[in-house]
């Protein structure tokens, strides 16, 4: 596996993202939570580019005891990449679809050492 660098680390912030090509290959590493994840930029619906889509809260309907709605609002604590093509919706921090766990983002394994973040390339 290569590791390929990404950038310094102070020029990822808190909810920021960049989105690389090496190696025949588009990664999208973000900050989130102090944490970074990489993921393919290539969506598992039809390859468009996920990881340059909107980042937002997940949204939830609300049901009553009788399961009529209350409305939709944005859901505390979630946060979704959504791919700009066809609109599928995954976790930013797993990478899973919101709607079929079967459908999930390919990861990149990422390291920070002397202040420069690394993805690794299977290659």
């Amino acid at each position: 596996m290569k590791e390929i660098f990404v950038a310094a680390e102070a020029d990822i912030p808190e909810g920021g993202r960049k989105v690389i090509a090496a190696e025949g290959v588009e990664v999208g590493v973000f900050r989130i939570d102090g944490t970074l994840k990489a993921w393919r930029n290539e969506c598992p619906h039809q390859g468009g580019p996920v990881c340059q889509g909107r980042v937002m809260k997940g949204v939830e309907e609300r049901l009553d005891d009788e399961r009529r709605s209350l409305g939709i609002h944005y859901k505390d604590g979630s946060l979704h990449v959504i791919c700009p093509w066809h609109g599928y919706e995954f976790d930013i921090r797993t990478g899973r679809h919101t709607g079929l766990d079967r459908i999930r983002l390919s990861s990149h394994p990422v390291s920070v050492r002397d202040g420069a973040i690394y993805v690794g390339i299977h290659g």
